[in-house]
């Protein structure tokens, strides 16, 4: 039987004190929450890798605050989902596939889409899917083409050395370097993170059995070479990106060393021009660790102007 958010430590259910729902997408099952009015523009929250719904856990407070609907899943692999062992289910493609039957299950219409880490090609193409259902998007520390690729992803040391193929499943699976030390490694107040949240993260991933998805993802990330296997994909999504037209909005973290704020917010800044900010906040990868709360008051401010009040 699936473990539920009622189910987890005290610790953990007290800083995600939401209701366990859950749903079949595309034969996997998906743990979400769905919170706040369900006729109010909804808003959906996206993780990435190794995180899941509790990520969101101080942005959530705010978007309900202003009377939103607010919908979080844990992507398939993550969190209290199914994790499956095929590493074939984990393509790109399925994993936007199931973002978009959950969208279509749901009935989600005037949608914000946050984007964070995988959440954004995961969830993009999504949107591409369905541009219907899109009222605004966010974007956190995440990307959406081939290049420029992170410098971070072309070190020796830890990033290649932890996604080779004997080296990572050892470090990844049986050690779970992720979520422990890597997530503790890209917050800014490790202590505090140490303290309320790493337990949360850690929970989720206990067997070496449930991390596969924790060193496949990374690998399907492009690095600007002729030979990356999702390459054609990220072409794809490029392309659809710079093509859509939803009011949008930039949040990122100002001491990030993974998507450097110098490199990647020019990328966003000339395939939308007309996005808000860039926002910056305090926060490396994990942005939301260090500055949740901020950002859940700059989102529901720009649904609320953007969406609720907006033109769509």
């Amino acid at each position: 039987m699936a473990r539920t958010i009622a189910q987890l430590p005290e610790e953990v259910r007290e800083r995600y004190p939401y209701e366990s729902r859950f749903m079949s997408v595309n034969g996997r099952r998906m743990h979400y929450i769905d919170e706040g009015p369900a006729d109010a523009p909804p808003v959906l929250l996206l993780h990435g890798n190794p995180a899941w719904g509790f990520l969101w856990r101080d942005v959530v407070p705010p978007l309900l605050a202003e009377g939103l609907r607010v919908v979080v899943p844990d992507q398939i692999g993550f969190g209290l989902s199914e994790k499956p062992h095929d590493h074939d289910v984990h393509t790109l493609d399925n994993h936007a596939a199931n973002l978009v039957a959950l969208m279509d299950r749901l009935d989600l219409r005037r949608l914000t889409m946050v984007c964070h880490d995988w959440g954004g090609p995961t969830g993009l193409s999504a949107l591409a899917t369905r541009p219907e259902r899109g009222a605004a998007v966010a974007i956190m520390s995440t990307w959406a083409w081939v290049a420029p690729s992170a410098e971070f992803h072309h070190r020796v040391l830890p990033w290649r050395l932890m996604h080779a193929p004997l080296t990572g499943p050892h470090l990844l699976g049986r050690q779970a370097a992720m979520p422990g030390r890597g997530m503790y490694l890209s917050v800014v107040d490790r202590d505090a993170f140490a303290q309320r949240a790493m337990a949360g993260h850690v929970e989720v991933l206990g067997d070496p059995d449930e991390r596969a998805l924790t060193w496949i993802w990374p690998r399907s990330i492009p690095l600007g070479r002729d030979t990356d296997r999702t390459r054609e994909r990220f072409e794809w999504l490029e392309r659809k990106v710079r093509d859509m037209r939803l009011p949008a909005m930039l949040i990122w973290g100002r001491e990030d060393d993974v998507f450097t704020p110098d490199v990647f917010l020019a990328r966003w800044r000339e395939l939308w021009p007309h996005a808000e900010g860039p926002h910056m906040v305090t926060g490396r990868h994990f942005l939301q660790e260090d500055s949740g709360p901020e950002i859940g008051r700059l989102l529901a401010r720009f649904a609320a102007e953007r969406v609720v009040g907006g033109t769509r």
